[in-house]
């Protein structure tokens, strides 16, 4: 990992806030009507999100794609946010793939741009700060965040994550995303041709060749020859960033996995709290 450098560039973010369907067992189970708009201990998840973001040093702006109008008008704090500009808002589109693809096209070609999720609730500004110092600090198209699957379990013992396994360990996607040069936003136009597949890593590393398949089902295929070869495919420079937090790489994609921040959620402010009464 390259050392980090003092970087006075900053990132353009996009938050992909929509929902893939209205008929998911999440939103039923939270008697709500948007995924991004779940309580979690009185906050929004895509709130919670937007928190994480505003507190970043790194961020020059934030565009919200998604939820509809009419569900941010339902929280008064999203709705000023909003109208006062400080978060931009988009409708979502038919997907997450295009709803980015149609966001980036607002954003001046030379900005970079950190693209993430609103169910992404225990991100915090020392996580995206972290990402975006390396993403900036290397010389590369797009940089893509990852956390080793060990680190992810330890701290969540019986989670469930889809597990990218390489020669050189197995890591756990976090849902962050840096598009660094005008080329790199490339990677959004092959991501729409491969988002139903990205539960599946077998069949994503089919697209850099059979080859690359038989390496992986072995165990010789290496994190970093992968990504040379998904970027000579593509033609850009591609680097992961491997970030130290656990908890970046929790998303909420199911029912455990909001019991599961809930818990941690309700921990964390229950120990914040005993904290004070030492003090």
């Amino acid at each position: 990992m390259q050392l980090i450098t003092e970087i006075q560039q900053k990132l353009s973010v996009i938050v992909l806030a929509g929902d893939r369907t209205k008929a998911d067992a999440l939103i039923e189970a939270s008697d709500g009507d948007c995924k991004a708009m779940i309580d979690i201990d009185g906050l929004p998840m895509v709130r919670r999100v937007l928190n994480a973001l505003r507190a970043a040093q790194l961020v020059n702006s934030i565009t919200l794609s998604g939820p509809e109008a009419s569900e941010t008008a339902k929280d008064e704090v999203l709705t000023q946010w909003i109208d006062s500009g400080e978060v931009g808002w988009l409708e979502p589109s038919v997907s997450p793939s295009t709803s980015a693809f149609s966001v980036m096209q607002t954003i001046p070609p030379d900005e970079p741009i950190l693209l993430t999720t609103a169910d992404h609730p225990l991100l915090t500004q020392e996580i995206v700060d972290a990402f975006g110092r390396q993403s900036l600090a290397d010389d590369v198209d797009v940089a893509v965040g990852l956390a080793p699957h060990a680190l992810v379990t330890e701290a969540y013992p019986g989670i469930r994550k889809t597990v990218l396994h390489f020669s050189d360990g197995d890591f756990c996607g976090c849902n962050l995303f840096a598009f660094l040069t005008p080329e790199g936003r490339r990677l959004a136009r092959f991501w729409r041709k491969i988002e139903r597949q990205r539960k599946k890593p077998l069949v994503v590393i089919s697209l850099l060749g059979w080859w690359a398949v038989i390496r992986y089902r072995l165990g010789l295929l290496s994190l970093e020859e992968a990504l040379a070869k998904l970027g000579k495919r593509l033609g850009l420079r591609i680097r992961a960033v491997i970030l130290p937090y656990p908890n970046a790489a929790i998303d909420v994609d199911s029912i455990a996995d909001l019991v599961l921040v809930r818990g941690a959620v309700e921990k964390a402010a229950a120990e914040d709290l005993e904290d004070i009464e030492v003090i």
